[in-house]
């Protein structure tokens, strides 16, 4: 059987990451086995974030603080998170979402997720859409603006 330590797993940093995202990542999943089930272990320093507030439709997210503490901005506001708490995110607009780090200390929270595709984000403050159907080469984020009609380029 394999295993991952989650207080102990060490997390990748992109370095092109912009300021205020720069979270350590290890997505470990794939290496104990999973397929339905994705987990990520992010390493949050003071005054990151995980990602842009987003809400996903095909998926269902938990987030469980593993150290330190975190702002959870969702759509009835902001609250901190403590050490074992955990939440769900659920699909759509109710499960919105932004996990942030405005502490002096640096955060360390585990999320696990469906793995379903085709998959899609709506991140509502830059009014774009992120389309994830399987195939990375078709991946694409878009803004809502540059929506065309169904039959455009057809006839």
């Amino acid at each position: 059987m394999q295993r991952v330590n989650v207080f102990t797993q060490p997390a990748e940093f992109d370095h092109a990451d912009p300021e205020g995202y720069r979270a350590g990542m290890s997505r470990f999943g794939p290496s104990i086995g999973a397929s339905m089930l994705g987990g990520s272990i992010y390493e949050l320093p003071p005054g990151q974030a995980i990602c842009p507030y987003h809400y996903e439709y095909g998926n269902e997210e938990w987030l469980l603080v593993l150290e330190g503490s975190v702002t959870l901005r969702h759509p009835a506001g902001e609250e901190q998170l403590e050490r074992g708490e955990v939440v769900c995110f659920p699909v759509g607009p109710e499960g919105a979402h932004k996990v942030s780090n405005p502490g002096g200390e640096a955060a360390r929270v585990l999320m696990v997720s469906t793995m379903i595709e085709p998959a899609v984000s709506i991140y509502p403050d830059s009014d774009k859409l992120g389309v994830w159907p399987g195939e990375k080469r078709d991946n694409l984020i878009v803004r809502r603006r540059s929506a065309v009609d169904y039959w455009e380029g057809e006839g």
